[in-house]
């Protein structure tokens, strides 16, 4: 639904066969492949750089070459929610464009950091958004019809909180006046179920066949009928919508009274598009609420899906669902990558997809057909009363899952005999029979859960090594569902934990991670990993621990969890921030060594980005500002440069 709901479960952080080669299909190339244009680096999201100024041999001399803040901020502790800031900046035309958690869109001097102009929106910030306030960057598009020196020959794009598409002059920052009304489109029209705040949007749209198109971010388990997961299309030029596509129409059949309830299946992540096939590639998060199903009987097309739509039409043209039936938030959470794989020496173009699972599927493109099989597998039973659980889950035979996916008794982990102790108290009597276990009255361990194996940080593809980097998270949760009658009673909420009501349903939902009690995860570590898949023999090449949870306990190599993910170099090198602990790094893409860290003035929960100037430097580019869920000792609003001197 949204990114993931993380405000109080994370709170308890802040307390401690292919074969052949491959190649990138969308990649620019010419004077732009220096430059980051679009999110993802590319409309296949390949994130891959072709620059190699930056090597395994000189990246020990990367500096900060400029640092620029842009006085976004809030704690949290006022009427405002926390603000991230998860911004991914592009560089287009010599200059930089990013956003703050604020929905401000700033243009700076991509050499030094100065700031060529800022606009802000004034959206509403004191709305409930149930994402904190985020946002994760901009969107682009030229009007090759207008002089060099018209105004808004370059629109700048920007989904924003309350629910808007704005408009920008890439020169000026002044609104295009000519989109929508003086600049800007609303988007609460045409949404069924509109909820000020529970409906909002935190990733960038996509731009394709001269069409800005937005999914949104809804919020989790506060009801059944949630806002519906509408994406939209709307001309660049004049913002008239020209299609929409609901991933679940209204259906009155089957549920319990004849009424089947539910919403959301939003597309929240990052949409890629194929501009030559004319198409847009949909990720979709779950059917509301994540943990009952019962008045969303069936698989609930096109939620927990990746779907392509026919961009001129919003026609779809194939969908696989990833999950039916969900019943444990496992979002479609990373955007689909796009590359042309070679069998049989014929290329095959395929959409690269991950999901919460920790499971990985290639799809073909233009027939959303599995590249590499799929096998329907039985999966354990729901025993909740009204619920009609998924018989069957679409399991990949050749791809192997890149999380753990299962947590016993038997896998309990303490760093003392006391803290083993305590982990096993809390496993005693749960549920617990893989990544398909149902939540239950007494309780379910889900693994790997709502933040993990592979979230929004997505992954990155080397063409030249066949490698898919990606950084995935293995953190066990207890979830469940209470009664409602029992779940009303405040008294009755002795566990320290996430309560969500799910009102419209006959349960409400509790859900925590398994931790001892100094606050470490009941899991050996590591906790959080970087992953390094072999895209031509559909095995796992390296996989390293990433980041640090409690630097206390240097003698653990923990891995964190990480939001944020990777983008590659032709340099050789990963570069990736998103840990607990404050720091960028790069890691050889041959082994998975790292090479280099340099510390951040707060955690950097965002995808790094690279481009090289006339100036001859190489720059990386991270926002580092914290987490709006994550109650980190640090918060900044720092966007950091380094470059080699």
């Amino acid at each position: 639904m949204s990114a993931v709901s993380y405000a109080r479960l994370l709170g308890l952080v802040g307390a401690v066969v292919l074969a052949g080669g491959i190649a990138m299909g969308g990649a620019p190339v010419g004077p732009s492949a220096d430059d980051w244009p679009v999110y993802g680096h590319d409309t296949s999201s390949s994130r891959y750089s072709p620059l190699t100024d930056i090597t395994r041999e000189n990246v020990g001399q990367l500096k900060v070459a400029w640092t620029y803040h842009t006085g976004d901020l809030s704690d949290g502790k006022g009427q405002r929610r926390r603000s991230g800031f998860e911004t991914t900046p592009i560089v287009v035309d010599g200059t930089l464009y990013l956003t703050t958690g604020f929905n401000r869109v700033i243009a700076l001097d991509p050499a030094s950091g100065a700031e060529r102009w800022s606009y802000d929106p004034r959206t509403v910030l004191n709305a409930a958004y149930g994402d904190g306030l985020i946002n994760r960057g901009v969107a682009t598009w030229l009007d090759s019809t207008r002089g060099t020196t018209s105004p808004c020959r370059r629109r700048v794009f920007e989904a924003t909180l309350d629910a808007r598409i704005i408009a920008l002059d890439g020169a000026t920052g002044q609104p295009c006046t000519d989109f929508g009304t003086g600049g800007e489109v609303t988007l609460n029209g045409g949404v069924a179920r509109y909820t000020r705040g529970a409906y909002h949007m935190t990733s960038p749209p996509a731009i394709i066949d001269d069409l800005v198109v937005v999914g949104s971010s809804i919020d989790d388990n506060g009801r059944a009928d949630m806002p519906g997961g509408v994406v939209r299309a709307f001309d660049v030029r004049t913002g008239a919508l020209r299609w929409k596509w609901d991933p679940i129409p209204p259906n009155d059949t089957g549920a319990p009274g004849g009424v089947w309830r539910t919403g959301a299946a939003n597309a929240w992540s990052i949409l890629a598009v194929d501009p030559q096939r004319h198409l847009v590639f949909i990720p979709t998060g779950s059917a509301s609420p994540d943990y009952f199903g019962g008045l969303r009987l069936g698989d609930d097309k096109w939620a927990n899906s990746v779907v392509a739509l026919r961009s001129t039409t919003g026609d779809l043209v194939w969908g696989f669902q990833l999950v039916h039936h969900d019943l444990w938030d496992y979002d479609t959470a990373p955007g689909p990558l796009l590359a042309t794989l070679t069998q049989r020496g014929r290329p095959v173009p395929v959409v690269i997809q991950g999901n919460k699972t920790g499971f990985l599927y290639v799809l073909h493109r233009d027939t959303g057909a599995p590249v590499f099989k799929v096998e329907e597998r039985p999966v354990p039973k729901s025993d909740v009363p009204g619920e009609v659980s998924s018989p069957t889950q679409p399991i990949p035979l050749v791809l192997p899952p890149l999380s753990l996916q299962r947590a016993t008794v038997d896998t309990v982990w303490g760093l003392t005999p006391q803290d083993k102790a305590a982990c096993l108290a809390k496993f005693a009597g749960l549920r617990s029979e893989g990544v398909f276990t149902p939540p239950s009255l007494r309780g379910s361990v889900v693994m790997p859960g709502n933040v993990g194996g592979m979230n929004w940080s997505g992954y990155a593809f080397d063409p030249v090594r066949h490698l898919l980097i990606v950084n995935t998270n293995n953190m066990a949760a207890k979830v469940k569902l209470i009664p409602r009658d029992a779940f009303d009673d405040p008294k009755a909420r002795t566990e320290k934990g996430e309560y969500s009501p799910q009102h419209g349903t006959p349960f409400g939902m509790f859900r925590t991670f398994l931790r001892s009690d100094r606050g470490l995860p009941c899991l050996p570590p590591p906790w959080g990993q970087l992953t390094a898949l072999d895209l031509n023999t559909g095995k796992i090449r390296w996989q390293v621990p990433l980041g640090t949870f409690d630097p206390a306990h240097t003698n653990v190599p923990q891995g964190a969890l990480s939001l944020g993910g990777p983008i590659v170099t032709a340099g050789g090198l990963a570069f990736i921030a998103g840990t607990w602990d404050p720091a960028l790094r790069a890691l050889d893409l041959e082994t998975g060594k790292e090479v280099w860290k340099a510390p951040l003035p707060a955690s950097g929960h965002a995808t790094p980005m690279t481009y090289k100037l006339a100036d001859g430097k190489q720059y990386i580019v991270i926002a580092a500002g914290g987490h709006a869920k994550i109650d980190e000792e640090s918060q900044s609003d720092a966007l950091v440069a380094f470059a080699l001197p």
